[in-house]
């Protein structure tokens, strides 16, 4: 059994988006919710696919790579069976992969708008950059 690495939410949520970039996710963006009262967690993570086939290897891509790096799985798993909203909840960060027209139904961008949010392009550069 692979040992777990202790890391930081932010050290996590880069293997993310590293996963999401592997499996050509779409618009992916880092919300840091950590400057806002009672939130649940310190990011989320959310992508957008195309079908519920890319959708689910970006699940699957972001599974294998954090635990490759860390030995870290989640602690939940959502959304799996439907594939149109898969949920990985890995308690300091929660990664939402999205069918692309479920994502704009949800907004949860809009939801968390007191976020710090990082958009990231096709070639997965940020807008700017993280702070720890």
């Amino acid at each position: 059994m692979k040992k777990t690495k202790q890391l930081s939410s932010t050290e996590l949520s880069q293997f993310i988006i590293e996963g999401m970039h592997e499996k050509k996710a779409n618009e992916v963006v880092l919300m840091d919710l950590r400057k806002i009262n009672n939130a649940v967690t310190d990011f989320f993570v959310l992508c957008s696919g195309n079908s519920d086939t890319q959708i689910d290897a970006i699940a699957k891509s972001v599974e294998g790579l954090v635990y490759q790096k860390t030995g870290q799985d989640p602690w939940n798993r959502e959304g799996k069976t439907q594939r149109e909203w898969i949920l990985l909840d890995y308690v300091d960060v929660v990664v939402h992969v999205f069918k692309s027209d479920k994502r704009g139904f949800y907004d949860i961008e809009s939801l968390w708008g007191d976020a710090d949010i990082t958009y990231f392009g096709d070639d997965m550069k940020p807008t700017k950059e993280l702070v720890n």
